[in-house]
């Protein structure tokens, strides 16, 4: 794969994620009941991010939980004989909490529907909405984000990668060209 276009550098990527910590308190109504899941593995530190900056803003610490998919996918005898399975957490139980869905990339929505899978067999919330940091489009469930950081046409032959300190080793958000 070759780079194709840098999308975001860890500046545009600050100012991206503060925006959207706004526009989910005041889509929110308030912090009462809000919860932040973000879906492993980026979707994870994304949801902690916004959490910071909630509290940075509005000085009131949101639960933030984890959750993972992988056993709910549509996909998972395609992608390996021994899937790896990561850690679901929620901080809180999540019966009528306003909660936010936290994923680095929106592609075909399928990702978003097994996490829908995941979170109605831990409870349920009053309200899901799903924050996302790069929209690609191509949907091929009827499934839109509510907040997004940054829409970006793609093809079906490009790959839309996130970056992230805390997995990579720095932020940066990149589309590459499958050779």
């Amino acid at each position: 794969m070759r780079v194709k276009a840098k999308l975001m550098d860890r500046d545009d990527m600050e100012r991206v994620l503060k925006r959207m910590a706004h526009e989910v308190v005041e889509d929110s109504k308030g912090l009462d009941g809000l919860m932040l899941v973000g879906i492993q593995r980026r979707g994870v530190y994304l949801a902690r991010r916004l959490r910071d900056l909630i509290l940075q803003f509005e000085g009131v610490k949101v639960p933030c939980g984890e959750l993972d998919i992988t056993l709910y996918r549509d996909d998972l005898t395609m992608l390996s004989d021994q899937p790896i399975v990561r850690s679901t957490s929620m901080p809180e139980d999540i019966m009528g909490k306003k909660m936010v869905l936290v994923d680095d990339v929106i592609y075909t929505g399928r990702t978003v529907r097994s996490a829908l899978d995941a979170v109605m067999d831990l409870g349920r919330p009053g309200r899901i909405r799903l924050a996302v940091l790069v929209d690609r489009g191509h949907r091929e469930l009827p499934i839109q984000p509510d907040f997004v950081g940054k829409n970006v046409p793609t093809s079906k032959n490009e790959v839309v990668e996130v970056m992230l300190t805390e997995v990579d080793g720095k932020d940066e958000v990149i589309i590459s060209e499958r050779d």
